[in-house]
């Protein structure tokens, strides 16, 4: 069963679409005389699954309508290849105009300079249409170098005929209502007893880069990694300290397979597909693939809470590079992608969250699985302007390294938790340098 979404990811090719932008409320500079004086094209790189290409370029094609002589040329390619391709034209110089970029990944581009500075492009109000999360997401010394498209969050799936088993008849309906980290953990217990031994309670999602999920514990603990400079430290504390000595339990207990830790090349989506886990973390883009191809019932529920609930900042930015030749072109076509009709098509199609305001407050309905969509948009609501910003730092990518480092060193190797934070702290020290 090879549902995962790096094998979904990696199956798509690349393919061209041509599309075009409408409207620029929000925007102060239209797409006046490099939008409509002649053909003017606009080239956007991304991946994507079926369902999210498929709502790039139904957008696409509304820009398109909506202005025209403007075109914008959709360049598909697989995950593997997506930012390897976009460093190495960077450098070339020949970037293309906009691209789609994981908010733990735009910090490194936007403080390499790469991205276009929306100021002189958005007016005031701009902002007020995001939650002051996804906002902060894509800021640089308090500059936007880009808008939030959408958000993802991870929660809680699971089967259903597992928990029943080990006599979990009832899970947490309301996120104020979500597990305590104790109650988790005796739910965990109850099903490591109900089960075999060559199945598990759970499966974390904190594999390969996905090791920016691990902060979501950091951040239930009401804890941070980094201080408000965003250079300093800040994980060698009691919160920290709570994160690393619950999570890294997991593994002694046999609470997850002991080929779940973050250097895993195998992926919480597939042992949990596999029914080796009775219950797993996961984003809402699995939504469809999995109410497609599994053969049990499942559902979904919030991830625990300590100090308070919280969750990773997933998703993606939209960002326009430095070098484009059409700034206010590119600048009105991010925000029609962020207008309310767009977004809202994009999200539903695609079983992923919104970053605006209006929307997050009104709800969307995901167009498979719908009942689901108020949970996401509950967990999603959890993070905190904090929590992003911090995850949207420049030396981002190099504190990815340390935490699955350090991390690795806990979960299996048998690293002390005061030895984990303080090795986490000196890397952070390192890379913020």
């Amino acid at each position: 069963m090879e549902l995962s979404r790096r094998r979904f990811l990696g199956a798509a090719g690349a393919l061209g679409a041509a599309g075009a932008l409408a409207g620029c409320s929000g925007f102060s500079t239209a797409a006046t005389s490099d939008a409509t004086a002649s053909t003017e094209t606009l080239t956007f790189t991304t991946w994507g699954t079926d369902a999210e290409l498929a709502g790039f370029r139904e957008a696409i094609g509304r820009f398109q309508t909506a202005n025209a002589g403007a075109k914008v040329s959709l360049n598909a390619v697989p995950y593997a290849q997506m930012f390897t391709n976009i460093d190495a034209q960077l450098q070339a110089g020949n970037p293309p105009d906009i691209f789609r970029v994981p908010y733990y990944t735009f910090g490194s581009y936007a403080g390499r300079g790469q991205l276009l500075d929306l100021s002189s492009h958005v007016d005031k109000a701009f902002s007020d249409r995001f939650t002051p999360a996804a906002w902060a997401a894509v800021q640089n010394k308090t500059k936007p170098f880009g808008v939030p498209h959408h958000t993802d969050t991870s929660l809680i799936l699971y089967n259903k005929a597992a928990l029943q088993t080990a006599g979990i008849t009832s899970v947490p309906t309301s996120i104020d209502q979500a597990w305590t980290w104790e109650e988790f953990a005796a739910v965990a217990q109850k099903l490591r007893t109900s089960l075999p031994d060559t199945k598990f309670p759970f499966v974390y999602n904190w594999q390969g880069n996905g090791v920016t999920r691990w902060l979501s514990w950091l951040f239930e603990a009401d804890g941070r990694f980094l201080a408000e400079d965003l250079v300093t430290p800040e994980i060698a504390s009691d919160a920290g300290k709570a994160a690393v000595d619950f999570t890294a339990s997991f593994f002694p207990k046999k609470f997850v397979p002991p080929n779940a830790s973050v250097k895993s090349t195998t992926l919480a989506a597939d042992i949990w597909y596999a029914q080796t886990a009775a219950m797993a973390w996961g984003g809402a883009f699995l939504i469809p693939d999995a109410a497609k191809n599994l053969d049990f019932e499942w559902g979904a529920t919030f991830s625990p809470r300590k100090v308070r609930s919280a969750s990773d900042f997933g998703g993606n930015a939209l960002v326009a590079t430095a070098a484009t030749k059409k700034p206010a072109l590119a600048a009105s076509f991010l925000d029609f992608m962020t207008q309310e009709e767009s977004m809202r098509n994009f999200c539903q199609g695609a079983s992923l969250l919104p970053t605006r305001q209006d929307l997050r407050a009104a709800g969307i309905t995901f167009a498979v699985r719908p009942e689901l969509s108020p949970v996401f948009i509950a967990q999603a609501g959890s993070v905190q302007p904090a929590d992003s910003g911090q995850v949207a730092s420049p030396s981002m990518s190099k504190i990815i390294t340390v935490l699955k480092d350090q991390l690795e060193q806990a979960f299996v190797g048998g690293q002390s938790t005061d030895a984990t934070v303080n090795g986490i702290a000196t890397g952070i020290a390192a890379a913020t340098k």
